[in-house]
Formats: structure tokens, C-alpha cells, sequence
């Protein structure tokens, strides 16, 4: 059978769901299609241009390749298809977005037929996706004294690409529908478990809601109600887009809401409409000005406050809320651009002026944030080459600087990373283009990301970035057919285009399926250093780390730059001392439900950078604080250390690293060698006292300082998703901390979870040690539940064999993973044991292993939210119970939550962590 009528059987078992025919990327095929769209008389013709025209995923895909050859066949006239003419020919290139329809366009532009040179020019002149190959091209033929080049150049140096786009429309009409009440989690918007599915968007855009169909019609109602409004989906009561960034859960709000990029390009939207009452998580909200759109902190519900001021709560503690108006599903509002107001039938009802900031409207007009970034480059460029200054068409940088007050860390960092600045000591608020050392992508998101570097027309990393990993920890515990046709793909792209990939598409290394943060933990060796990672628990404890879509990845690795306002932070600090059977799990949870109490109910976290001074724990330990500080709400996390304490930390990275190098990860531009010597330069001057560890001044200005009181901590601390609490909204946060002692020692455990990234290689110790105490005290261990443990990496799996610890968890195991014979299916069932799984993310993503559905899960993962562990049945509801690792293991050797007698005696002698807050000052 030909490629060809294997797609046309792939359309047929497509329409059968549903679907329309999946965008073509493939050189092989498109071939195909234009052989018989050649033949005048083939009866796969008429359908073939539809492909042809239609159906081609624009960028550097091998198809887009092979369709930009053809148009410039069509446009010189060496082949004739009456249905493109060269003008149409043109058009279509003009919507390819860069890679090799720009080398045709200059092609013809810089060709001899004058007319046809002139064509090109005006279509380059809307091109914005130029590399420096592209540039160079332009350059020389303007130093040759071509008209053409310099005509074209002129126009990027006036950004007549940008300034001759159509302006935001003054009043935009959206009608309402509430998707949620309390905080919506992205797994609403995209699914854990269709994460196979992203790279096919029309196909991922059918789990839109976790597949709930009524929702998806009711929807699609609304459209047809208001066929001239665009819907703006709502978390009532909540914040939207909590959990991660979801390139793929704003591609599918877009795809069911928004605008479509091109006629030309499929199932490609941009421009959607989302909207909290506590506004869009902060993370989640990058994700949407990638793609153009608008984002809303409605406030419509507010604290009631008594005369004093003072919060006023109910019988339960809980702040009493008051709408201040309504937006139930179906309401028709105005948004106005130009005022910056939320209007209902002409009735203004906020403010709305920080989601049309200068630099968030040139995102709108420009159809994205991409376009606005590479826009700024190449006006850049040109301006340079003709010798003149930059004109002043983009909204300048904003530059905050307040005389005589100190730096906070995040503003130190992005101080030294910034480009294009005045020069001027900048504080928070002032947005910033800032140059980015380490970029991380993951397997789930990956395919997307690639598909983002194909569609800006990107072929190689940025050579500014000083190290970027590819993992494949999200699909590691089961390697299914989705898995062994999506993985070796996109390892081989990533691979291709610069970065380590945890597997080698030529097999000469063993695969890697560690999990992604701790990779990037690892080969961040700078405590200045910008990390941007596809994922939202991008929060190392050395630099600074932020959680980010897909597209912003892409956009990392291609420029080696990222743009964002610079965060407020919230400084944190601790007293007192730690209660030796505490275990730094609960100390995290502690800062939280500290914080809350603190502030009223307020989180001060939200949408800042918490700086907290960790001082005595290296990066292993301490990222087990900023990994949470994404449930925390807030936009990143920086740890400040003592310089003893992060030269120790860079030992265990530079180890780590080298491991890396000697199993053959490295590539041919030797990056993890150049990580080591960055990793022992950094040593020296830490050693020597050169460049101290990175510090805020003593006098920088915080949004809010919270102390963490370590004497109040007195048992364990457990984030419950309080499923049955009668406010909805109340449900599925992670604000809810409540002590072990709550619990009574009588909660059912259904199953335990050793594993995620907020485990570490002391984890894996203190099980190993808890179950040697409780074979002491009890003659053997016996598990009352199921217990998974999935070690973070394989690095820390070597070195518990080393050290023994690996030995006592084989003892008590009754499944140990092999990685000659990974599992091909989802475990559904568990039996009453200790389950060793491969290295990687398991049940804490939610896309491969699961529990079973209605169980009461306890584990040390991050999320809690709805269906992502378990699901409900129709007689419970499923529950994640999130806390320390001696609680879960003792939840499941008792099948319930132990009290404080038997947890003390569990722990009894090992000792759980040696945080104690640092004597030291910390501040410069």
C-alpha cells in the first residue's frame, strides 16, 4: 500500500472519532501529494491540492520543506498548477512562518526577475522568523549594492512587520462560562493521561474538560448563541490554571475559544479569553501571552472586612466572601482595550489595566509573544547594519529603579542577566530581556516543543545557553506503544538540535528516565544562573528557576533569552528548632500554613519569588522546599546558602555530571564538560572568597517577610484535598494542611507513593532504615497496603547500591523493575507489597500508573488535584493525601494513618534532616 492511501486509511479511522485529516509533517507524503497534483488527470487530485493548500504544518517540518520547493517551482514558472498561481504561491508562504519558506522568498527576492523580486520583497517584509543565515544573506546582497535587500532591511529597521499589523479591536465582547468553582487545574484543561496525544491538536483538543462532553456542548451552545463574542472561560471562586503551564491546556482552550491563526494551518488558534476571580496562576499566564491572549483577575468575590479592618470569618474560620458581581455562565461582557475596563450593559466593573500592560498588547496585535520577540531582533538587526539607532516602535522596557534601596536575589540575578537595558540598576516590576543558562524539556511536553522550534523555523540551540536536557521521566514507568512511537522521535529532534537527551537515538548509551528537575538541579552550577524548564516544577535551589509552556521553551532554547517583568519576592526566614522526629516534608508544609495563618488567609506567595534563607541544607534537600513552591502558587524560588553549604552542593552536581559524561551523554560540543569546569570555577571562588554565594542586600524591599517558626511544628503535616467540604471551592488546594494527629490513627490508606520529584536520595534512606526498625520491633514487616517507591534517578539508585540501602529495599520488595523489560501496560491492580519502580515521575504525573479509582492515596508527589492520582468512583471519591515519607511508609505497612506513638517509634534513631536555621548572616 503507498503512503498515500495509508492516509487516506488514517483519514477514515479518524473521521470515525470524529476528526478531520491529521496535518501533514512529512516530507514522504507530501511528495506523494504533488506527484498527483502534477498529474492532471489522477483521481486523488482535487483532494491532494486541498492537502497541498490546507493541511501542511508550516515552519521547518520536512514537509514544509518539500511545499516551499514547489511554490518556487510554481512562482519561476518551471512547473504550472492552474489553482496556485505565483501570487498564490506567495500567500501561502507567507504564512509558513520562516525556515525554508524564507530561504525561498529570499531566493526570489534576491533572483534576477525584477516582478517577481519586488513580489517577494513585500511578502518578506511581513516575515518576522529570520535566523542569522537568513540575515546574512540580506546583508551581502546590501553591501553588493542590491535595492532589493536594502529596501527590504529598511523596512525591518522601521518594524513595518509589527507597525502595519491591524490594531486591537477597542471593545471586545465575551460571553461567560464558568468551567470550575474554586481553582481550575490545567489537568481539566489537558489531561495528564492524554499527554501521548498534545502534538495532535485536534485530536488532544477532544479532553477538553477531562472528556466531559456535556461541558464541551455546552460550550459549543454558547458559540452558537454569540456567534460574534468570544467565550472567556472562568474559575469561579479560584484561581485559573493552577498545576502547571500547559502549553497544551491554553492550545486547547484556544482551539474551542479562540481565533485561527491561519486558513492555511489546521487546528492552530491563538487570542483565547481566560479569567479567575483570583485571577490566572502565574506560570499559566505566561502561557497565555504566548499565544496572544488575555487573561483577567476578575475579583468578584471579595473578604468581608469588620471596621477595624480585620478579616471577618465564619464558624469555621473561613473568610466570608461577598460578590461584588456576577459572571455566571452566559453573562455578556465588554472588555475595553482602550479604557482598560471590564463593562457590563455599560455598568464599569474593574479595573483591568495589568492585563493590558504595553507589552501584553504587543503580544495581542503581534498574534503572540514569539513574534514580538523575534520582531525586536531582527529590527535590531537591521537597524545595525544601516547604521542607524533603533526606532522607537516596540513599547520601551519598562526600568524600575528606586534610589538608595538595596537588591533582593531575584533582582541581583536579572540584574546580571539582562540585555538591552539602559544600564540601570533595575528593581522589581522593570521588564526585562534576560539571557538563560540551563533550559529543560520533558517527554509529555517535548513533542510540543519541538513542534514550537519547527514552526519558529529554529534548527540548532542558541549558543549563549550554557546546557539544556531532554528527559523522558514522564513516560518511565510504563513504555507503551504511545511511548515507543512518540519518545525515539523526540529524543532524536532534541538530540539533532544540541541538547542531552536522558535517551541516545543511537544507543550507545543506556536509556535515562530520571526525572527532569533533578537532572536540572544537578547541572545547574551557577547560583546566578536563569534556568527556564518545560514544566511548572522548574525550581531549583541554586539560580533561579521558572516553570514555563512548551513555547517558552522552544523560545529558550532558539535565542537563549526569555522576557518577563522581574517578580516581587516574599522573603523567608526560620527560628527555633527542629523536633528530631520532624522530617523536612513537614516543614515545607509548615511554611505554608504559617504563612496563611500570618497573613489572614492572604498568599502572600502568589505570583513572587520566595526567597528563603535555607542556609545549612544543600541542593538535594533544599529542593524538596522549592519544588513545593509551585503548589505554593508562587512564580519561582531561590534558596540563599552559605558558601560552605553550596560548594558541598556543587561536589555532589560536578559527581554527578561527570557520571553523566562517563555513561557517554555528552555531545560532540562537550556541554556537561563545560558544566564541570563552570561547576569547580564556581568552587574556587567560593573557596577563595573572590565571589561569595549569592545574597540580597540588607536593605532590599520585600513585598512581605514571613518567619517560619520551627518550634510550632510538633507532628507531621499532611496537605489533604479535603474532598467533602461543602464549598466546592475549598476542595483540591493545597492551602489545606492539617497535622497527623487530625486524623485520629484511624484514616483508611489505600495506597502509598515513595517517589516524584520531591523525594531524595535521604528519602530512599529513610525507608530503607524505617523498614529495618519496624523487622526489629515487629519480627518482620507486612504491608496493609500497597507501597510504590520510584526513585527520582538512577544516579541516586547507584549510589544506594554503593551504600547498601538498595539491598534492604530489594529485601522487603515484591517487584523490582528491569530495564530490559520495562512494562508495556499500566499497572491497574496492586497487591499488598512494596513495589520498586524505574526511576522516574509514576503516579505523581497521572498519564501512565494510577491507583486504583476511589482510593485514599497518601504520597510524597506535588499534586492532589481531582483524577490526577486517582480518580473517583461512583461510591467515593478518590483522595491524595500529600506528606513526608516516614508517614507514607507507615500509612501502608498499618493501612491507615498512624497516630504519634507509632510514628516516633517508627523513626526512632534515624534522623530525618539536619535542617536547622543558619547562625550566619545572609545578606550582603
Amino acid at each position: 500500500m503507498s503512503i498515500y492511501k495509508d492516509y487516506l486509511k488514517q483519514i477514515e479511522e479518524r473521521k470515525e472519532k470524529g476528526l478531520h485529516p491529521q496535518p501533514i509533517d512529512g516530507a514522504e507524503l507530501l511528495s506523494k501529494i504533488i506527484e498527483q497534483i502534477k498529474d492532471l488527470d489522477h483521481e486523488y487530485r482535487e483532494d491532494s491540492l486541498n492537502f497541498f493548500i490546507y493541511n501542511v504544518l508550516p515552519g521547518t517540518t520536512s514537509a514544509a520543506g518539500v511545499k516551499a520547493k514547489f511554490l518556487k517551482e510554481i512562482i519561476l514558472g518551471d512547473s504550472v498548477v492552474k489553482e496556485i498561481t505565483p501570487a498564490f504561491a506567495l500567500e501561502q508562504l507567507s504564512h509558513m512562518k520562516g525556515g525554508p519558506s524564507v530561504a525561498v522568498l529570499l531566493d526570489v527576492a534576491l533572483g534576477s526577475d525584477v516582478a517577481l523580486a519586488k513580489q517577494a520583497a513585500e511578502v518578506l517584509k511581513t516575515q518576522v522568523f529570520l535566523y542569522e543565515a537568513d540575515t546574512a544573506r540580506l546583508e551581502e546582497a546590501l553591501n553588493n549594492g542590491s535595492a532589493i535587500a536594502k529596501d527590504i532591511i529598511e523596512s525591518y529597521a522601521k518594524a513595518e512587520f509589527f507597525t502595519k499589523l491591524p490594531e486591537i479591536e477597542e471593545e471586545i465582547q465575551v460571553v461567560t462560562y464558568i468551567a470550575g468553582v474554586g481553582d481550575i487545574s490545567t489537568d481539566l484543561l489537558s489531561p495528564g493521561g492524554d499527554a501521548h496525544s498534545r502534538s495532535d491538536r485536534e485530536l488532544h483538543g477532544q479532553c477538553m474538560f477531562e472528556h466531559n462532553k456535556d461541558m464541551q456542548n455546552e460550550l459549543l451552545a454558547l458559540k452558537e448563541q454569540h456567534p460574534d463574542k468570544r467565550v472567556m472561560l472562568i474559575a469561579e471562586k479560584g484561581t485559573m490554571g493552577v498545576g502547571s503551564s500547559r502549553m497544551s491546556g491554553v492550545n486547547n482552550v484556544a482551539l474551542w475559544t479562540g481565533v485561527p491563526f491561519s486558513k492555511y494551518v489546521p487546528f492552530i488558534n491563538f487570542a483565547p479569553v481566560i479569567a479567575g476571580t483570583n485571577g490566572i496562576a502565574p506560570i499559566f499566564l505566561t502561557t497565555v501571552g504566548v499565544t496572544g491572549g488575555i487573561g483577567l483577575d476578575l475579583k468578584n468575590w471579595v473578604k468581608q472586612k469588620d471596621a477595624d479592618g480585620n478579616t471577618i470569618v465564619d464558624a469555621d474560620g473561613e473568610p466570608i466572601l461577598k460578590q461584588m458581581y456576577s459572571v455566571a455562565t452566559g453573562t455578556v461582557l465588554t472588555i475595553n482595550t482602550k479604557e482598560k475596563k471590564l463593562y457590563h450593559d455599560k455598568v464599569e466593573l474593574k479595573d483591568i489595566s495589568a492585563a493590558f500592560t504595553p507589552q501584553k498588547m504587543e503580544f495581542m496585535k503581534a498574534g503572540g509573544s514569539y513574534a514580538v520577540v523575534f520582531g525586536k531582533k531582527l529590527q535590531t538587526f537591521a537597524s545595525k547594519v544601516l547604521g542607524v539607532d533603533v526606532v522607537p516602535v516596540y513599547a520601551p522596557s519598562k526600568e524600575i529603579t528606586i534610589e538608595g534601596q538595596g537588591l533582593t536575589a531575584v533582582e541581583k540575578i536579572f540584574n546580571r542577566n539582562a540585555v538591552g537595558t539602559s544600564g540601570a540598576t533595575l528593581h522589581a516590576g522593570s521588564y526585562v530581556r534576560a539571557e538563560v543558562n540551563i533550559v529543560g524539556s520533558q517527554d509529555t511536553t517535548g513533542l510540543m516543543t519541538s513542534q514550537e522550534l519547527e514552526m519558529m523555523a529554529a534548527t540548532v540551540i542558541s549558543p549563549i545557553v550554557d546546557g539544556a536536557y531532554q528527559s523522558g521521566c514522564h513516560t518511565a514507568s510504563v513504555w507503551d506503544d504511545k511511548s515507543k512511537a512518540n519518545i525515539p522521535r523526540l529524543m532524536s529532534f532534541m538530540n539533532d538540535f544540541g541538547l542531552i537527551t536522558g535517551r541516545d537515538p543511537k544507543g550507545k548509551y543506556f536509556p535515562m528516565t530520571d526525572v527532569i528537575h533533578k537532572v536540572l538541579n544537578d547541572i545547574t552550577v551557577g547560583d546566578w544562573d536563569i534556568i527556564i524548564g518545560g514544566d511548572s516544577h522548574t525550581r531549583m535551589s541554586k539560580g533561579v528557576a521558572f516553570g514555563a509552556d512548551s513555547g517558552t521553551v522552544a523560545l529558550a532554547l532558539a535565542t537563549g533569552e526569555a522576557s518577563m517583568p522581574i517578580p516581587e519576592s516574599v522573603k523567608v526566614t526560620f527560628k527555633g528548632q527542629m523536633k528530631s522526629y520532624m522530617d523536612f516534608r513537614d516543614v515545607v508544609h509548615a511554611t505554608q500554613s504559617q504563612m496563611l495563618k500570618q497573613f489572614g488567609g492572604e498568599n502572600v506567595f502568589q505570583g513572587r519569588v520566595i526567597e528563603v534563607h535555607i542556609g545549612t541544607l544543600t541542593a538535594d534537600e533544599a529542593f524538596t522546599f522549592t519544588d513545593w513552591t509551585a503548589e505554593m502558587k508562587a512564580k519561582a524560588s531561590i534558596c540563599i546558602s552559605e558558601d560552605e553549604t553550596l560548594i558541598e552542593s556543587l561536589e555532589i552536581a560536578k559527581g554527578r555530571i561527570q557520571i553523566m559524561i562517563d555513561k557517554g551523554m555528552d555531545n560532540a560540543k562537550g556541554v556537561l564538560k563545560g558544566l564541570v569546569d563552570k561547576a569547580e570555577t564556581r568552587i574556587t571562588e567560593l573557596k577563595t572568597g573572590i565571589k561569595p554565594s549569592l545574597r540580597p542586600d540588607a536593605n532590599a524591599k520585600y513585598h512581605a517577610e514571613v518567619v517560619i517558626d520551627l518550634d510550632e511544628i510538633a507532628e507531621p503535616m499532611i496537605a489533604d484535598p479535603d474532598v467533602n467540604n461543602d464549598d466546592v471551592s475549598k476542595r483540591y488546594t493545597h492551602d489545606n494542611i492539617r497535622p497527623l494527629s487530625y486524623y485520629g490513627g484511624v484514616k483508611k490508606v489505600d495506597l502509598g507513593f515513595v517517589g516524584s520529584c520531591m523525594v531524595h536520595k535521604g528519602d530512599m534512606k529513610i525507608l530503607a532504615q524505617m523498614l529495618k526498625n519496624v523487622e526489629a520491633q515487629k519480627g518482620k514487616v507486612e504491608f496493609k497496603a500497597p507501597l510504590v517507591v520510584a526513585p527520582p534517578t538512577y544516579n541516586i539508585v547507584d549510589e544506594l547500591k554503593a551504600e547498601g540501602d538498595w539491598d534492604v529495599l530489594v529485601k522487603y520488595s515484591g517487584f523490582e523493575f528491569d530495564d530490559n523489560a520495562p512494562k508495556g501496560l499500566a499497572r491497574t491492580k496492586y497487591e499488598n507489597m512494596l513495589y520498586l519502580e524505574r526511576p522516574g515521575c509514576n503516579l505523581c504525573m497521572g498519564n501512565q500508573e494510577k491507583a486504583e479509582p476511589g482510593d485514599t492515596v497518601m504520597a510524597t508527589s506535588t499534586r492532589l488535584f481531582q483524577g490526577r492520582v486517582v480518580k473517583d468512583t461512583g461510591e467515593k471519591k478518590g483522595e491524595s493525601l500529600l506528606s513526608s515519607t516516614p508517614v507514607v511508609v507507615l500509612s501502608t505497612i498499618l493501612g491507615r494513618t498512624p497516630t504519634m506513638a507509632e510514628y516516633e517509634a517508627a523513626v526512632d534513631g534515624i534522623v530525618l534532616t539536619k535542617f536547622k536555621p543558619s547562625t550566619k548572616q545572609l545578606v550582603k
